[in-house]
């Protein structure tokens, strides 16, 4: 991978993970996930406007199908991740829903298509694995502590399968906008901005079922809505500009150290639990993926 496009990917998953943690800290629901894309679209206008709107009338009617289906895929993926962090912590959504695309991409490519892994890809998927466990276990993994109330449990175990279901989707739209970008020649910011357009009206009914909570979730979670709708575009941006100058199957591996930026922000500043049994878990499932992609 260049040098360049290294420090793309290393920039966006530090802005991936912080943005990730302020959804966890001042995220909501619904009208969370309605007033993000909204804040997108009227934030990050001028730049569409520097950059120009005269690609649109060129794309191709497949160009057009690509952006709208990944306009679904994250629509879905940013309702599930938020849905997540509500029901758990940072530390185990997080790291499960950014580890578990690799693993489960790579056990359908054996079960489905009678691809072989080898020796490194075995370790690979065992090391996914284990981090997992590590993050959802901690010291019980070892025989060591005991949840002080079952909640904590249930807690821990309602993270990982939002973590999965997350990461099945973060699988979804990371083919559906690799293609998009270096193959259809789509431009990034034009994706993702494309994709919130559309991603507004698609979220619209939900939030006018329940628009009596809408202002009073808006009153507590703005401080989220500005950090999400102005800093994720610009680390999801830098992810597919290293897309176009490196292989998808470095540069997906790659963004996996912003599981460390997350378990490190999330257990500092969250103030969450079994910090060190998190990150070493996260550390073990970005080797996982790594080895994985290798």
């Amino acid at each position: 991978m260049p040098a360049s496009a290294l420090a793309l990917v290393l920039t966006a998953a530090l802005l991936h993970a912080l943005w990730n943690l302020a959804a966890k800290q001042w995220g909501g629901g619904p009208h969370f996930v309605f007033a993000c894309s909204v804040g997108v679209v009227v934030f990050w206008l001028p730049a569409v406007l520097w950059i120009g709107l005269d690609a649109l009338p060129t794309w191709s009617p497949m160009a057009w199908g690509f952006v709208v289906a990944s306009a679904v895929v994250h629509l879905l993926y940013f309702n599930c991740l938020i849905a997540g962090y509500k029901a758990s912590d940072l530390t185990v959504v997080y790291p499960v829903a950014r580890g578990s695309g690799p693993l489960l991409s790579a056990t359908a490519a054996v079960l489905l298509l009678d691809e072989h892994l080898g020796a490194l890809g075995v370790a690979g998927l065992a090391g996914v694995v284990g981090g997992i466990l590590l993050i959802t276990m901690g010291p019980r993994l070892l025989g060591r502590g005991a949840d002080p109330e079952v909640t904590a449990t249930i807690r821990r175990r309602k993270g990982v399968y939002w973590g999965v279901a997350t990461g099945t989707l973060i699988a979804g739209y990371t083919v559906l906008d690799g293609y998009a970008v270096k193959v259809l020649a789509v431009s990034p910011l034009l994706l993702d901005y494309c994709g919130n357009v559309l991603r507004v009206p698609m979220q619209l009914p939900v939030v006018l079922r329940h628009r009596h909570s809408f202002k009073a979730e808006m009153r507590r979670t703005w401080k989220g809505v500005l950090t999400v709708a102005t800093i994720s575009p610009l680390a999801y941006v830098l992810v597919l500009l290293a897309v176009r100058d490196a292989p998808l199957s470095r540069v997906a591996p790659a963004r996996e150290v912003s599981m460390l930026f997350a378990a490190l922000l999330g257990g500092q500043l969250l103030g969450e639990k079994e910090k060190a049994w998190r990150i070493a878990g996260a550390a073990l499932i970005g080797a996982g993926v790594i080895a994985l992609a290798a």
